[in-house]
């Protein structure tokens, strides 16, 4: 019996690649444009097929390094943006292609996982992002639980106040919170110089 690293997410690929919006995508646009200089390293943690955050950080002239745990997905990421390197692995166990990254944005995914996985990322990031760099990530800004539409498991937002806790633990610093056309809620981090 083999293990789904993916959480179920490889079985609805074909659904998500089909209901996946392009809300939310003008927003990290313009964060990496007036937050992070040009042309630099942007790590997507899952990435996803890459459409639309990696596709429309790429089309700003970043180059975008994408991390998935499906295989259907990075398969289409690989497809959608064959000069940006992939891989496909659970984040979590992920050791970020070894190297750092001016940008890390992870939209969409850290509610997936549970509390201790989101504590572990959340340190990886620290460590994966160079002095000055920024990291925005979505979830909602108030605690709570709900069951994901597409795999049926479980999603937590840890909440706002706890968030900046954990990553101040980290030595990062919440920034900013943001919010898109969609309502829905970004936290814009910066790791000190």
């Amino acid at each position: 019996m083999t293990t789904d690293t993916s959480e179920g997410w490889d079985a609805v690929a074909e659904t998500f690649m089909a209901v996946r919006s392009g809300v939310g995508a003008p927003l990290v646009r313009c964060w990496a444009t007036d937050t992070l200089p040009p042309s630099t390293a942007i790590l997507d943690l899952g990435c996803g097929s890459g459409v639309p955050i990696a596709q429309g950080l790429a089309g700003e002239g970043f180059a975008v390094w994408g991390i998935d745990a499906s295989p259907t997905l990075i398969s289409a990421y690989r497809a959608n943006l064959p000069d940006m390197p992939a891989r496909c692995e659970p984040v979590q166990d992920s050791d970020f292609f070894g190297r750092r990254f001016a940008g890390v944005v992870a939209i969409g995914l850290i509610f997936l996982l549970a509390q201790a996985d989101q504590d572990k990322l959340l340190a990886k990031v620290a460590k994966a992002l160079e002095p000055g760099g920024r990291f925005l990530f979505s979830a909602p800004h108030q605690r709570c639980e709900w069951r994901d539409s597409l795999t049926g498991r479980v999603s937590r937002s840890l909440g706002m106040e706890a968030y900046a806790a954990r990553l101040e633990e980290h030595g990062l610093i919440l920034g900013d919170c943001l919010t898109d056309e969609g309502q829905n809620h970004y936290y814009d981090v910066v790791k000190p110089r």
